[in-house]
C-alpha cells in the first residue's frame, strides 16, 4: 500500500475521517510521515511505520508512540520546553498539532540555550533510567533504574548495541573489544554527573517553533541521563550556523567545564551505534566509531 494511502487509512480508523490529502515530508529516519490537510480542522502532523516494516523486537508492540507522546508532555510539563499537542497516540499512528520551522536566527538559538539550560538543571533526579523502556528510532530503548551513570551508559546506552546484526556485521573483535575497554573506563574519561530529563535525540532536525518563535522540540526519546547527551547530538550532528553562540550560552549557564568539547565523540557513541543498528547506509557512523575506539584497540 503506497504511503499516502496507509496514513489516510490509519487515520480514518483513529476516527479522522475529514483528510482531503496528506502531503509526504522527509527529514524523519525511522516512519512514516506527512502533513494531513483536513476539511474541517486545522492540518496536522502524521506518522506510522510501515504496514511491511514491523518493529523489529516486539511485532506486536503497541507502546513506541504512546510512549513518543510521554515523552513529550514530560519535556513539556516537567521541563518547560514547548512540544506539539498529542492528538492520536495508539499502536499504529501520532498525530500532532503542526510546529513551525525554526526561524534562522541566533536569537533564536540562543533562547532554545536558555531553555535547555533549564531543562537539564530543574528536572535533577536521583537516579538514571525512566519508569519504562521506550524507543530511538526503531530500536526500544532499555531504561531499567541503575544508581551509577557510568554503569546505565555502558550497558544500556553503548554495549547493548553489539548484539544488533548490522553493529555485529560492520565492528570486528578488536573494535568491540575496545568499546568493552572504554565503558570499563568510563569513570577516569567522564566527569561525575547527575542525572536530569534528557531529550535523548536531540539533533537539529527535532528542533523547530512555535508560532510565537520559541524552539519546540519533537520526537523524543527520554529518560534520566546525563546532560551532556543532549549537548553532544547537537555539537556533533553540524546544528545551523547560526547556532554558533548556543553552546557558549548553554555552557555558561550551566557552568561546563572548559574541557567538554573533548568529552564529546565518547558521548556520542551511542547515537553513531544506534545509526549503524538500523540503517544501511550510516552516513559514516561505522568510521567514525571506529576513529574515537581507536585510543582502546590492543590495550589491557
Amino acid at each position: 500500500m503506497p504511503a499516502t494511502a496507509l496514513l489516510t487509512d490509519r487515520l480514518s480508523r483513529a476516527g479522522i475521517h475529514d483528510v482531503v490529502t496528506v502531503e509526504p515530508v522527509s527529514g524523519g529516519l525511522a516512519a512514516l510521515a506527512a502533513i494531513a490537510v483536513r476539511k474541517n480542522a486545522p492540518p496536522v502532523f502524521v506518522k506510522a511505520f510501515p504496514a511491511t516494516e514491523a518493529l523489529p523486537e516486539a511485532q506486536h508492540s503497541a507502546d513506541a508512540f504512546v510512549a513518543e507522546a510521554e515523552g513529550l508532555a514530560a519535556l513539556r510539563d516537567l521541563g518547560g520546553l514547548p512540544t506539539p499537542e498529542v492528538i492520536v497516540a495508539n499502536h499504529e499512528l501520532l498525530v500532532l498539532s503542526l510546529l513551525h520551522p525554526r526561524p534562522p536566527s541566533e536569537a533564536f538559538w540562543e533562547r532554545f540555550a536558555h531553555a535547555l539550560a533549564r531543562l537539564h538543571t530543574s528536572t535533577v533526579h536521583p537516579r538514571f533510567g525512566w519508569h519504562r523502556d521506550n524507543w530511538l528510532g526503531r530500536r526500544r530503548q532499555v531504561n531499567t533504574w541503575n544508581d551509577d551513570g557510568f554503569a546505565f551508559f555502558a550497558e544500556h546506552r553503548l554495549l547493548r548495541w553489539l548484539a544488533e546484526p548490522r553493529v555485529e556485521a560492520a565492528l570486528d573483535p578488536a573494535d568491540r573489544s575496545a568499546l568493552e575497554r572504554l565503558c570499563a573506563r568510563l569513570p577516569d574519561l567522564l566527569p561525575q554527573r547527575p542525572a536530569c530529563l534528557t531529550h535523548g535525540d536531540l539533533w537539529a532536525q527535532n528542533v523547530l517553533a512555535t508560532a510565537d518563535g520559541r524552539a519546540a522540540l519533537i520526537d523524543p526519546a527520554v529518560s534520566y541521563m546525563w546532560a551532556e547527551v543532549d549537548l553532544a547530538h547537537l555539537w556533533i550532528t553540524v546544528p545551523p550556523p547560526e547556532a554558533r553562540r548556543f553552546f557558549d550560552v548553554y555552557a555558561d549557564l550551566t557552568g561546563l567545564d572548559r574541557d567538554w568539547r573533548t568529552r564529546m565523540p565518547i558521548v556520542q557513541l551511542r547515537q553513531h551505534l544506534a545509526v549503524l543498528a538500523q540503517f544501511d547506509d550510516d552516513w559514516g557512523a561505522a568510521e567514525t566509531i571506529r576513529a574515537t575506539l581507536a585510543p582502546f584497540r590492543g590495550r589491557t
